[in-house]
């Protein structure tokens, strides 16, 4: 079923707009994974993503007449500029509904070239009002991934791929929102190389395609992540998933800390900016090898876009050493006395410490929130153990999203005077009325005991928020989070919160 895709990408004709990027051969990681690895660099296109073939073979495809009316999109990003660059050049009238929570670089990138309206807070908030106004107004919907031409116009990176490697490739990584960019690609090189083996990738707090696969049709998730946000999708297409259930060989889910250290290993290798869904490929990569001992083949991936704020590089550095597996972030029981801050300093041997946090508390042992450099998985564990051994009650916080998005900021925070507290993180729309919104629909019925935000230059802020309350309230207060559509998690029983706070 798949030759109608391959026959139109082999035809598709985008290089009056579209650029025909470079393949860039990794050099160091591929000695680093014994591996050789390529990347498609689809970072260099004049929107800075892949998004605009699909955009612009969409609207090639278009009649005279369907142009004259109009086309309407609705995108955060990415599909927002490709749509609007495309009509520019195809002298149609474009306007892009965002959502109000856009970083004002997206939308300022996008305004020069097209009408913005900013409305809702999601996506799918975006999405359903640009629908509405296509019926409205008679403008031309463009949908960004679940679209046969918009799929075909991806698939031109399979085409371009296997023109410019000459080798035999084995397995050819490519991330995962809702399945265009995957759908395209797989189409045309598996019609073409059979034995390659396509592998998506998707955040693992937004996988979309492996909750469809499990349920064997597209289903909706109850929430998403936002770091990667230009792949944040709820529900892989339809029209994507027909193609992606057949073809897809296996998925890999990664971590926002994987995330952020393929971005660092994208910055080292090519001295290239990736944003956090432009990197997921090579996040995928890089643990699918080391997942499953895979050497001395070829590799190849997408680094899809380069759109991100410059002050998420702030978050995006903190994270990278926890992600490379060079940082143990750990929770250690000390003896309150003097000397004891020295004696276990020693113990570290010349291990480089990147963290230290503790205050006095007036009892007899003391939490310390500290970390440490290793070298790997294996070195945190061998740590470990000697801390053990030597009589250090330790716990391991490393994987603990808690404990590095908030705790290590509020080290000593614990108040004598309450009682029952239930603790929440919560990730909140970047906007200035997010906060009183939200507590307006608390209604004054808790007290709030604890609040730590930090901005994270982009769409959300992430925040951890306590309430004097019992576990009897616990359901109520994470209604008012669904009701506001504010992913949250319960974190009163998180360990990070009991050592520190």
């Amino acid at each position: 079923m798949f030759k109608e895709y391959v026959k139109k990408i082999n035809s598709a004709d985008l290089y009056d707009l579209v650029l025909k990027t470079p393949v860039n051969f990794a050099s160091s990681l591929s000695k680093r994974l014994n591996n050789t690895i390529f990347v498609k660099r689809e970072d260099l296109q004049p929107i800075f993503s892949f998004k605009l073939r699909g955009a612009y073979n969409k609207l090639k495809n278009l009649s005279k007449k369907e142009l004259a009316k109009g086309v309407i999109a609705a995108s955060a990003g990415n599909h927002a500029q490709g749509v609007a660059l495309a009509a520019q050049k195809l002298k149609s009238k474009a306007v892009i509904v965002m959502p109000v929570t856009t970083p004002e670089i997206k939308v300022d990138a996008v305004r020069s070239k097209a009408k913005v309206i900013l409305h809702g807070d999601t996506y799918d908030e975006a999405s359903d009002f640009a629908q509405h106004l296509a019926q409205e107004r008679g403008y031309i919907y463009i949908h960004p991934f679940d679209d046969k031409d918009v799929i075909i116009g991806q698939g031109t990176i399979g085409y371009e791929i296997h023109k410019q490697i000459d080798e035999q490739i084995d397995y050819l990584f490519v991330p995962v929102g809702g399945g265009g960019l995957c759908a395209g690609v797989a189409a045309y090189v598996k019609s073409i190389s059979p034995s390659t083996k396509i592998i998506a990738v998707e955040s693992d707090d937004a996988a979309c395609l492996r909750e469809a696969m499990l349920n064997g049709e597209p289903t909706k998730l109850s929430s998403v992540g936002l770091f990667a946000d230009g792949t944040a999708v709820a529900k892989i297409g339809t029209n994507t998933f027909e193609v992606l259930n057949e073809l897809v060989d296996d998925i890999v889910l990664v971590s926002t800390d994987e995330i952020c250290s393929a971005i660092k290993d994208i910055y080292n290798e090519f001295r290239a900016i990736s944003e956090p869904s432009g990197a997921m490929g090579l996040a995928g990569l890089k643990k699918f090898v080391i997942q499953n001992s895979i050497s001395q083949h070829t590799l190849v991936t997408i680094q899809c876009g380069a759109n991100i704020d410059f002050d998420r590089f702030r978050y995006i550095s903190e994270r990278t050493e926890v992600g490379e597996k060079r940082e143990a972030i750990l929770a250690v029981t000390l003896v309150e006395e003097k000397g004891s801050f020295q004696k276990f300093c020693g113990v570290l041997d010349d291990r480089v410490i990147t963290e230290f946090n503790y205050r006095h508390n007036g009892e007899q042992n003391a939490q310390v929130f500290v970390g440490v450099k290793v070298d790997s998985d294996s070195d945190r564990e061998k740590l470990i153990q000697k801390l053990t051994g030597l009589n250090y009650p330790v716990k391991d916080l490393t994987d603990s999203e808690m404990a590095k998005s908030h705790v290590r900021y509020m080290v000593g925070g614990r108040s004598p005077t309450i009682s029952a507290e239930q603790v929440f993180r919560v990730e909140f729309p970047e906007k200035p009325n997010a906060l009183h919104k939200f507590l307006i629909h608390l209604g004054g019925k808790f007290d709030i005991t604890m609040f730590h935000y930090r901005n994270h230059g982009s769409a959300f802020g992430k925040v951890l928020v306590g309430f004097r309350c019992g576990a009897e309230d616990r359901d109520s207060i994470t209604q008012i989070f669904k009701q506001l559509n504010y992913p949250s998690k319960n974190e009163t029983q998180s360990e990070a919160y009991k050592f520190f706070l």
